[in-house]
């Protein structure tokens, strides 16, 4: 399982210019079976995703993020290999 944490770095009014083309992506991540989950970080300095699948398509997947490609946010991908998970979410497990 993989953990993309993006982190803005430009103010969040920037974000919310390209928030629809963000979505579109993100909503194309689930769309193509990579996303497991999302959401916002607390407070709003960018956003988390869980995902799985081949490292690099994940990592090509995550440059292709308009709020990357403008610079609006960097990505870090973290690779975790879950050895335990609770009951309903045994699929996170490598």
């Amino acid at each position: 399982m993989f953990i993309l944490s993006l982190t803005y770095v430009k103010p969040s009014e920037d974000a919310d210019r390209l928030m629809q083309p963000h979505m579109d992506w993100v909503n194309a991540g689930y769309e193509s079976g990579l996303f497991l989950a999302s959401g916002r970080k607390n407070p709003r300095t960018g956003g988390v995703i869980l995902a799985k699948g081949d490292r690099a398509a994940i990592e090509t997947y995550a440059a292709s993020d308009p709020f990357v490609i403008e610079g609006i946010a960097i990505c870090d991908v973290t690779e975790v290999v879950v050895s335990r998970a609770a009951a309903g979410l045994e699929g996170l497990k490598d």
